[in-house]
């Protein structure tokens, strides 16, 4: 994957993906290397995601849908329903995220275990939160409305 010019076309190689997945799980919610920098620097709309022992929040993306691929391991999501007590989100520079809100837990979603192979279509507005007791990757690709 060295040397992409991200103004172009480029192919991402299974092979390439298995040695992201390759690396050991950290605690938490990760994005992964090197799509995470790539990612941020050029504004690519997919990462993998890792979630390891990890109870994540509810959230709502306003202006984006989320597509995901399950690369490997299980995870618990909940779709749709409201959010309880939503809140915008705010950046690690202090700034307010008007695209995206958070909460601790959905009211009324439907809940679904995602496994390797499975794909889960997340429309912009549209509450969502997962969990893992183990480890699970994930290709998220954000989808922005037109």
């Amino acid at each position: 994957m060295n040397n992409i010019n991200l103004r172009t076309s480029f192919l991402l190689k299974k092979k390439d993906i298995d040695v992201v997945c390759a690396t050991p799980p950290i605690i938490g919610k990760n994005l992964l290397e090197p799509l995470k920098s790539m990612a941020i620097e050029h504004g690519l709309p997919f990462k993998i995601l890792e979630d390891h022992q990890v109870s994540n929040d509810a959230e709502v993306h306003l202006r984006e849908g989320d597509l995901w691929y399950c690369l490997e391991g299980e995870a618990s999501f909940v779709y749709g329903g409201a959010l309880v007590e939503p809140q915008i989100k705010i950046r690690k520079d202090g700034t307010k995220d008007e695209n995206e809100l958070f909460a601790k837990e959905i009211s009324g979603g439907t809940e679904v275990m995602m496994t390797s192979g499975d794909w889960l279509w997340i429309p912009a507005g549209q509450a969502h939160q997962h969990s893992c007791a183990g480890t699970a990757r994930f290709m998220i690709i954000k989808i922005p409305l037109q």
